[in-house]
Formats: structure tokens, sequence, C-alpha cells
């Protein structure tokens, strides 16, 4: 059986990749287990892995060190164009995580309504 892959989580897992490289670049990580996990399972799957976990993942944390934690899957799954990929208890977590670490989630979040990407545009084009 095949799963089939919405555009949404394409888009998800391409953000996830980039954003690793972005962390390599600026910060000197390399996130190389979450990495392992995406490449096995896809960025979104590998997000839900690390959400149903008890507690924060050391990336997680070594991104609060560096004040990146816009980088992190607990900041892109509450993304207006990537919530429909995740349950209201996988949000809840990557909510509480974050600001748990005093992330500014309300900033985030405006700012990234304030530039949606392209393609979530798309669908509303062809609305009266």
């Amino acid at each position: 059986m095949t799963k089939v892959i919405n555009e949404a989580e394409r888009r998800f897992h391409a953000d996830t990749v980039n954003g690793a490289e972005r962390l390599k670049r600026e910060i000197r990580y390399n996130p190389t287990r979450f990495m392992r996990m995406v490449a096995e399972l896809g960025g979104a799957e590998a997000a839900r892995h690390l959400l149903r976990g008890p507690d924060a993942s050391d990336g997680f944390t070594t991104l609060w060190e560096h004040r990146r934690l816009e980088l992190g899957v607990e900041a892109f799954v509450l993304l207006p164009w990537y919530r429909e990929l995740f349950t209201e208890d996988e949000l809840a977590t990557a909510e509480r995580r974050l600001l748990e670490h005093g992330f500014d989630m309300e900033l985030f979040l405006r700012s990234a309504a304030d530039r949606p990407p392209t393609w979530t545009q798309a669908d509303n084009s062809e609305a009266p």
C-alpha cells in the first residue's frame, strides 16, 4: 500500500531539510539523528515521532541554547499551512514545549502570517 503524500507534507519535509542545512551553516549544529529519521520516515513522521516523546529532544535543547527554536520542528508544525498534518495532541505538545522555553510564539506566527509561502496561495487563487 502506497501512502499518499500531499503538498503540505512534501513542503514540510523540504522545510525540515532546509532548516537542518541552515543550522549547520548558522550555528554549526548538525542534527544527524534527526536527519536520519527524516530520511527514513519523512519530515512529518519524524516530527510526529519527536512530539510523541515525553520530553523535548537533545536537538531541541541545542536550538534553545542557541536561541534558534524557530528552526525546530516544534515551531514548524505550528505554522498555519502545516497544522493539518498533525493531531491536536501533537500541536499542543509543540506549543507547550516552545512556551516552556520562552519562545515568542505570537511574534513567530504573526511574522509567518505576513509572509506565507506562495504554494499556499495557489489554492485560493481560484476562489470567487
